[in-house]
C-alpha cells in the first residue's frame, strides 16, 4: 500500500519587515477601517467591490421604498365607495353611453336599452347579429334619441330610438346601405353627406417654373403650410436624400428600415365660430351649432381645419382644401378642445403643449415637459375658480381666470397644466412612473361636474377619485368582492354628466368551471352616483361663470378691452393703445351727455 509522508515538517514563516506595523501607524485601522480591503490580493479586491456596489443599491433601494412607504401613511386615505345600484345584461358588454333616461348598451349580438331610474329592461336589437364595438347616444328632446354604433367590422350604423325602440336608418360607411323596413315609419331625414376629408399628400416636386405660376394655383391667401404650392423641384429631393443616406449611412446600415405605407389616424374635433374659424355673411350661424372641423394625422406637422358649411359645387370634390392650416414645429401627438369649445390644446412629439385662445386667435400657453417623456393625452380640467351652478351656453365666453390642462405620459406619469389669463404659466408632476406595472394608468376621465377632478383606472382594476389641487386620491371606486372590473387594461365604463353618476361594468370572479359556464353569458354594470362626492370639490361662490350674452354692450365692450390688454397679444406701436383708450374715453364722455339730456 502506497502512501505519501511529508518529506519537510510544515512551518509558519516569520512575518517580513514590511509588513509590520511601525509605531506610528498603530492607530492606522482605526482612523480608516476601509483602507484594509485595499490590501487584499486581485480578483478579491474586485469581488469585494461589486458585492458592496450591490449592497449599497439594495440598500438605496430599500430606503426609497420606506420612504415611499413612509410617504403613504401620511397621505389621507382615500374613502370607499360602494355601488348604490347595479343591474345585468344578457351577452358581453363592450360599450355604454347614456342618453336622456336610457342606458344603452352595446353588447356581443346588438343593442340593449335600460331605463336609468329602476335599470330595468326597456328593448334590445338583434337583427344582424353584430357586435358592437363603439357606441355614442345623443338627446333630441320629446323623448327621441339618436345613436352611432360601430360594429367588430367597422360599419357605421345610424339608429333612432323613440317610443322604447330601435330603428334603423342606415349603414352609412356601406356601400349598398341597409334601410330598415319601417324606415316610412320614421319622420327622420336620411343624412346627408357634408364632406369627406382625406389625409394631406405627401410633398412631391413641383412642376412650376416661377413663383408666378405657384401663385395662381392658391384659391385664396388664407391657406397656408401644406407645403403644396412650392418651387422644389425633384431632382432637389433626391439630391438631399443621397446627402441625408451619404451621412448617416453607418446608422440606415444597422437598422431594417420598412417603407410599406402605415396606415394613418387622425383626430378630429368639432368647433365652433370663432376668430380663427369664421363663416361668410350671408350664412347663418348658430352658437351651439358646430361650424367646422379640426383634424390632425399621426405624424404630421399641421393642424387643418375644414368648414361644413361648404358650397354644393365644393362638396363633391375629393381632394378638399383646408380653410385655415396651423403648423406646428414638431409633429402633433395629441390634442382637446374644452367644454366651452374656446381653448384648444396641441401637445407635440417634443413634450411641447400650445394652449390656443380661438376667440382671439392667439396663444395662450406654451409649455415643455423638461424630463424626457411622451405626452400620450391631454385633458381641459373644470377650474375651481370658474365653477358654477349655472352652465353657460356653448359657444359663449366664460370668464375664467385659469385654464387647467391634465397632461398623461406613455410612463403614466401626469402632469397639471395651469395657464392664467394674465400671467406665467405652471406645470406640476401629480404622480410619477409607478414603479409597479400593475398601477400602469389605463384610463382618465375628467369630471366636469366638480372643479379639478379626475376619474384615473389602473391595470389593477383600481378606480379612483384625484383631486388636481391637492394632487390626492380622494375617493376609490370598489366594487363587491365577488366581482372584478371587466378589462381593467381597456374598462367598460362611461359618465353620465346630467345624473352625475358613473357606470361601470363588472365580470363576476369564476371559482369553478360550473361556476364560469353559467355566468359566462352575462355582464354586471355598476352605478356610483357622485353626489356623496361634493363635500370635497368645494366651489367658490365669488367668481360665478357669466355669459357676456347677458350683459350690457358697453360692460361686453369693457371685458373684451381688458381680457385684450391682459392677453400676450400686444400692438407694435403704443401710440394704437393710447388712441383707442381716448376714442373709447370720448364715447363714454358722449353717452354720459346723452343721459343728462334724456333726464331733462
Amino acid at each position: 500500500m502506497a502512501a505519501n509522508f511529508r518529506r519537510h515538517p510544515l512551518e509558519i514563516p516569520p512575518p517580513s519587515e514590511k509588513d509590520w506595523i511601525r509605531d506610528d501607524e498603530e492607530d492606522f485601522f482605526l482612523q480608516d477601517p476601509d483602507r484594509k480591503r485595499d490590501g487584499l490580493p486581485q480578483p478579491f479586491k474586485m469581488i469585494n467591490k461589486l458585492v458592496m456596489k450591490v449592497f449599497e443599491s439594495a440598500m438605496e433601494i430599500i430606503e426609497r421604498r420606506d420612504l415611499l412607504q413612509e410617504a403613504q401613511n401620511v397621505k389621507v386615505q382615500p374613502t370607499k365607495c360602494f355601488p348604490t345600484a347595479e343591474f345585468q345584461v344578457t351577452g358581453r358588454a363592450n360599450c355604454l353611453a347614456v342618453s336622456g333616461k336610457y342606458i344603452f348598451v352595446g353588447l356581443s349580438e346588438g343593442l340593449a336599452a335600460f331605463n336609468t331610474c329602476d335599470c330595468k329592461d326597456v328593448c334590445a336589437w338583434d337583427a344582424v347579429k353584430s357586435e358592437i364595438c363603439a357606441i355614442h347616444a345623443s338627446d333630441l328632446g320629446n323623448e327621441c334619441h339618436v345613436l352611432l354604433a360601430v360594429d367588430e367590422m367597422g360599419l357605421v350604423r345610424l339608429f333612432s330610438f323613440h317610443k322604447e325602440s330601435f330603428l334603423l336608418i342606415k349603414v352609412l360607411n356601406e356601400v349598398e346601405s341597409l334601410v330598415s323596413a319601417n324606415q316610412a315609419v320614421g319622420e327622420l331625414n336620411l343624412p346627408v353627406l357634408l364632406l369627406t376629408v382625406k389625409p394631406p399628400k405627401p410633398i412631391t416636386g413641383s412642376s412650376f417654373e416661377n413663383p408666378l405660376d405657384a401663385l395662381k394655383e392658391v384659391d385664396d391667401g388664407s391657406m397656408l403650410g401644406l407645403g403644396y404650392n412650392h418651387l422644389v423641384k425633384d431632382f432637389q429631393w433626391e439630391l438631399q436624400e443621397a446627402i441625408f443616406c451619404s451621412t448617416y449611412r453607418e446608422y440606415l446600415e444597422t437598422k431594417d428600415v420598412n417603407k410599406e405605407e402605415i396606415p394613418r389616424h387622425a383626430t378630429f374635433h368639432f368647433l365652433l365660430p370663432s376668430q380663427v374659424l369664421q363663416v361668410g355673411s350671408d350664412m347663418k350661424v348658430q352658437p351651439d351649432v358646430p361650424v367646422g372641423i379640426g383634424v390632425h394625422w399621426d405624424g404630421n406637422h399641421n393642424f387643418c381645419l375644414y368648414l361644413l358649411n361648404r358650397p354644393l359645387k365644393e362638396q363633391v370634390d375629393s381632394d378638399l382644401k383646408p380653410v385655415v392650416v396651423w403648423p406646428c414645429a414638431a409633429p402633433i401627438a395629441c390634442s382637446a378642445v374644452s367644454s366651452c369649445s374656446r381653448y384648444l390644446a396641441l401637445a407635440g412629439e417634443d413634450a411641447t403643449i400650445t394652449i390656443w385662445d380661438k376667440h382671439i386667435g392667439y396663444p395662450l400657453s406654451v409649455t415643455a415637459i423638461l424630463e424626457e417623456r411622451f405626452i400620450r393625452s391631454i385633458y381641459f380640467l373644470q377650474s375651481s375658480s370658474a365653477a358654477s351652478d349655472d352652465t353657460p351656453c356653448p359657444g359663449t365666453d366664460p370668464v375664467c381666470l385659469i385654464v387647467q390642462l391634465l397632461v398623461l405620459c406613455t410612463d403614466s406619469s401626469y402632469y397639471l397644466l395651469k395657464a392664467p389669463r394674465a400671467g406665467k404659466s405652471s406645470i406640476t408632476l401629480l404622480a410619477d412612473r409607478p414603479e409597479d406595472p400593475n398601477l400602469t394608468v389605463s384610463e382618465v376621465v375628467p369630471i366636469l361636474a366638480f372643479p379639478s377632478a379626475v376619474l384615473i383606472f389602473f391595470w389593477n382594476g383600481t378606480v379612483s377619485l384625484m383631486n388636481t389641487d391637492t394632487s390626492q386620491i380622494v375617493y376609490c371606486f370598489s366594487i363587491p368582492p365577488s366581482h372584478a372590473v371587466a378589462s381593467p387594461w381597456k374598462p367598460v365604463f362611461t359618465v353620465d354628466t346630467v345624473n352625475s353618476c358613473l357606470l361601470l361594468r363588472g365580470d363576476e370572479q369564476q371559482q369553478d368551471n360550473g361556476l364560469a359556464q353559467s355566468k359566462a353569458s352575462h355582464s354586471t354594470i355598476f352605478l356610483f352616483y357622485f353626489n356623496p362626492l361634493k363635500k370635497a370639490f368645494p366651489k367658490e361662490p365669488d367668481l360665478p361663470l357669466k355669459s357676456l350674452q347677458n350683459l350690457p354692450w358697453i360692460e361686453r365692450c369693457n371685458i373684451f378691452l381688458h381680457n385684450r390688454q391682459q392677453s400676450p397679444l400686444s400692438l407694435e406701436e403704443p401710440e394704437y393703445w393710447s388712441r383707442l383708450k381716448a376714442q373709447a374715453a370720448a364715447m363714454d364722455r358722449e353717452r354720459q351727455k346723452v343721459k343728462g339730456w334724456k333726464k331733462q
